[in-house]
């Protein structure tokens, strides 16, 4: 076995010690009276939001002037300009296809696609540390820390994602690293503070076996430096970089989310539910604000229902966690057509969704690939 080679007082072996929390120990820190319930638990904790006044009451709504809005006819000229659109894009798809099909027939209906968005702000503190530098301490004898949503930031644009970290103000503390108990630096676990270690080629024996000659590898000393620690013994502690403090302080992490939620009407036709949930639409209502309610007299009662679903989903995973900023519901028509086409004695079926004609064909004739027709 490896033996020590040399003993330094001045470093601590924490080879079998677990790797440090983020948080010391509890007796470590001082008591803050402004979260001594945050010391107590030892973890990240949630903070709830303060209870606000609801926006405006629920407004009347007519929807006959909706109901005027028409989605352009679909022709035949539209159809295939269409597919040559999409043939183009694809290298192994054959446009002569597009150029020599019939059309037989085109079944064209119009959806629509309820979205709900909710932007909200959560916060949670969470004690974290730092190698201290001996720069100014911001403690608790500079005043009581503020509480977690009296802090002011700056709210990113609305309906955009963000998470941003800020120290509590007042919050600071400076303690003996608990990681090498102040020294800076602590043993190396690879050779246990010797520097060296058992020569792998060897294994110690200074040469191999069935040898006479002595090993290569360590010149016949049966040692070789150690890698983990260039040959040191010790390493520099990574917890507080070797300075031997650290700067404890209670962090505020403000998360901003936006919740999303969807609902396309239903229809009869064979299209990708997944690919009418991406396409553009021609907007038939917007309503934003602080709190939108649930829409209950739109002509197609499954929006109506998704609407009222939509907000009270997002009420109960919000409520509790998060301060709502923002709401934001549409309504958009998403036209669809089934074209029936012939070609070479069979026929096919492709769709056209979107507002931008975008193109679904599952079974489009003459693909190719390589060179090689796909039978």
């Amino acid at each position: 076995m490896d033996r020590d080679l040399s003993e330094d007082d001045s470093v601590v072996d924490l080879s079998f010690e677990a790797e440090s929390p983020l948080a010391p120990p509890t007796e470590l820190l001082e008591r803050l009276p402004s979260y001594d319930w945050l010391l107590q638990a030892g973890r990240g904790q949630t903070f709830f939001p303060p209870l606000e006044a609801l926006g405006r009451p629920q407004e009347q709504r007519s929807w006959s002037s909706f109901l005027e809005h028409r989605v352009p006819v679909m022709t035949e000229e539209v159809a295939r300009e269409a597919l040559l659109s999409f043939v183009n894009s694809k290298c192994c798809y054959s446009s002569t296809v597009a150029g020599d099909l019939v059309i037989r027939e085109l079944n064209q209906q119009t959806l629509c696609r309820y979205r709900l968005e909710t932007f909200s702000e959560s916060r949670i503190s969470e004690w974290t540390f730092q190698p201290f530098t001996n720069h100014s301490v911001d403690g608790p004898q500079r005043g009581a820390s503020p509480r977690l949503w009296d802090i002011k930031v700056q709210v990113p644009p609305m309906f955009q994602e963000d998470i941003r970290k800020f120290q509590v103000p007042h919050s600071s503390l400076v303690k003996e690293c608990h990681k090498c108990h102040g020294r800076g630096r602590y043993k190396c676990s690879g050779c246990h503070g010797a520097g060296t270690v058992r020569c792998p080629s060897c294994c110690g024996a200074k040469r191999k076996a069935k040898q006479s000659r002595r090993c290569q590898l360590c010149a016949g000393s049966g040692r070789r430096r150690c890698s983990t620690c260039s040959g040191r013994g010790n390493k520099t502690c990574a917890t507080c970089k070797g300075e031997k403090k650290l700067l404890h302080f209670i962090q505020l992490v403000i998360m901003w989310k936006n919740s999303l939620f969807e609902f396309v009407s239903e229809h009869r036709l064979n299209c990708p539910r997944e690919l009418l949930a991406k396409a553009k639409g021609e907007n038939l209502f917007k309503d934003e604000n602080s709190v939108v309610y649930p829409i209950v007299d739109f002509p197609l009662r499954d929006i109506s229902l998704a609407s009222q679903r939509g907000i009270a989903e997002h009420s109960a995973a919000l409520a509790s966690r998060a301060r709502v900023l923002q709401q934001r519901q549409t309504i958009e028509l998403i036209p669809l057509t089934e074209v029936h086409y012939w070609y070479q004695g069979k026929t096919y079926v492709y769709y056209i969704y979107g507002t931008d004609h975008q193109v679904y064909a599952v079974d489009y004739p003459e693909r190719y690939c390589c060179g090689c027709t796909i039978v």
